[in-house]
């Protein structure tokens, strides 16, 4: 049996309003779940505070066995840096600096190697020299998936990973993160509008009415 990389139980919500109550959740080893729901629902609430940034109101979160809210600020620096790594919509890259640099402080500070496989299944290892601004949209994206994706993380957040792109390279960025997830034995939690590349995940929530609610 897989082992459970994330687990939450009793989890609940809220800033002037309550959003989610009572989430129970488990993401398996070699597995990927996305949660689909309206926006102002509280999905991307619900990925913070299971990738360790906000603590929720009620409810035990657990990742790689550890609970994450009564560790210390440095031991939850330590998961963020060797054990996960978040995707958003944007893509947060030092616009100075090459691609190339870009990805390197990624490994420098996990001490991970590049893996030009990656950047070959991801077709941006022929940019890598290149200037970050003077990449398209659609290109930077990669890139920061790259060095999401050069750490070696154990558990992957995606928060719209593919909001921006158009299908063909949001097809590409899925089938990236999917096979890394199987050959890995990591996991994978996508947060998205995009039923499409949700249903390609192993398993399909919405998050409505305050509740998690797995699809069959």
């Amino acid at each position: 049996m897989s082992q459970a990389l994330l687990e939450a139980s009793g989890v609940s919500h809220g800033f002037e309003y309550t959003l989610f109550e009572d989430i129970k959740f488990v993401l398996k080893a070699s597995e990927s779940a996305a949660i689909v729901g309206r926006s102002g629902s509280g999905k991307s609430t619900l990925l913070h505070i299971f990738s360790t940034f906000l603590k929720p109101d009620t409810g035990c979160v657990k990742l790689l066995d550890k609970e994450l809210y009564t560790l210390k600020e440095e031991e939850l620096e330590m998961l963020r840096r060797y054990e996960i790594g978040i995707i958003f919509q944007f893509h947060y890259l030092f616009k100075g600096m090459s691609a190339m640099e870009n990805v390197n402080v990624a490994t420098m500070l996990s001490g991970e190697e590049i893996d030009t496989d990656l950047l070959e299944k991801l077709e941006i290892r022929e940019l890598m020299e290149h200037k970050i601004g003077d990449l398209s949209g659609g290109q930077q994206q990669r890139v920061s998936i790259a060095r999401v994706l050069s750490k070696k993380p154990r558990v992957i957040f995606a928060d719209e990973p593919t909001g921006n792109l158009d299908k063909e390279t949001a097809t590409l960025v899925m089938d990236v993160l999917l096979s890394y997830v199987k050959e890995n034995s990591a996991a994978l939690l996508l947060v998205t509008h995009d039923h499409e590349m949700a249903a390609r995940c192993d398993r399909l929530y919405t998050l409505e009415g305050k509740a998690l609610r797995e699809k069959g």
